[in-house]
This record gives structure tokens, sequence and C-alpha cells, in this order.
């Protein structure tokens, strides 16, 4: 594993997943040739989707191009939740600025202080659903709402059916977080030659 605090082992675009509490960085080299360090600056507005929460980020300029770099102790105070950013230019003679990109990032909760569940909804539904099946007295299994998605006395076959359509969502989540973290999957890639 490559030493994330090492400058040169910064993803080279802006990530889709990050940790509150934790170090966030990146670099943008692609840039410097349209936009030299010397005369431009580079930054950063994210707003975090239904509550409009501001995060501004202003990158550092290094003859390698621009360095975003957000102390741990900066990033702890962001609440979880989807955002959606936007990048800017600006040029330093006249404060001229221009929206270079956008897209969005996940904020994910402290894991080393927040006391909310961990797992994703999917799997909290597919936990309740489990349960009730195993023991269709446990009324607290048998009815409940997360996230606009809800679960009130289905028949047995409509729960079963949902339970594998959670199944396979929660392996899918599986699978994109070994993609993220650069580990194989087990996955098959099928490939059919032809004459």
């Amino acid at each position: 594993m490559a030493n994330v605090f090492d400058t040169a082992n910064y993803p080279q675009t802006e990530p889709t997943l990050l940790q509150a509490g934790d170090r966030w960085a990146w670099r943008r080299p692609d840039l410097t040739t349209d936009y030299p360090t010397a005369t431009y600056s580079l930054s950063y507005v994210a707003r975090r989707e239904g509550t409009g929460e501001r995060i501004a980020i202003t990158a550092s300029e290094t003859t390698d191009g621009y360095v975003v770099e957000v102390d741990s102790s900066v990033t702890a105070t962001y609440e979880p939740g989807r955002y959606q950013w936007s990048a800017f230019i600006t040029r330093t003679s006249d404060s001229a600025r221009a929206e270079i990109g956008y897209g969005s990032f996940e904020v994910k909760a402290n894991r080393a202080t927040s006391t909310d569940d961990p797992r994703s909804t999917a799997q909290v539904m597919l936990d309740n659903i489990e349960a009730y099946l195993k023991d269709p007295s446990n009324l607290s299994a048998a009815s409940y709402s997360i996230a606009g998605r809800s679960l009130s006395r289905w028949n047995r076959a409509d729960l079963l059916e949902e339970r594998d359509r959670l199944k396979a969502e929660i392996n899918r989540e599986v699978q994109a977080e070994k993609l993220r973290k650069g580990l194989g999957t087990n996955q098959q890639i099928r490939v059919r030659f032809t004459r």
C-alpha cells in the first residue's frame, strides 16, 4: 500500500467518496498547461444535498500542479451525506473566475466518533426481513421505514423476492467497495473469441 500522506500518491482527480475525520487529499497536475500555477488558483465549493451545508476548499499551487489538502480536524466537522461540488479557476491578476468542473462526492460518517448504525440501508432492510422470516411474531421487524423505503406486513413470497433483491444490492455495494480500494473482486469476465 502506498503512503497516503505522500503527495506523489495522491489521486489525480476529485474523489467520489470521502470520510469525515480523515485527511482529504488529491491533486490536479493536468490543469497547469492551460492554467499555470503562477497566474491562476484553484478552489472548490461543495453543497450538501437537502441542506445546502457549504464546504469551501482552496488548493495550493506547486510547480507540479494544484494540490488539495484538507486537515482531519476540519473534515471532522463535516456532516455525512451527498455533496455537489464545483471547481473554479481564478486568474490572480484580476480575480476573474470560471467554473472548470463539477461533480458529486459522498461524505461518510466519522468512523472514530459516529454512533450511527454503520450498515447500509439495504443491509438494515435485509436484516429486518430475515428477522421477520425467522420469527413472524417479531413485530419490530414486521413494520419499519428507512430513508423513505418501508416494509409493512408483506406476504412471504414478496418478502423472499425482496430479500433476494437486497442481497444482490448488497453484493454490488461490496464489489464496488473492493474496486474502490483496488482489491480484486470475485466477478467473472467472460470473453468470446470469434473468427
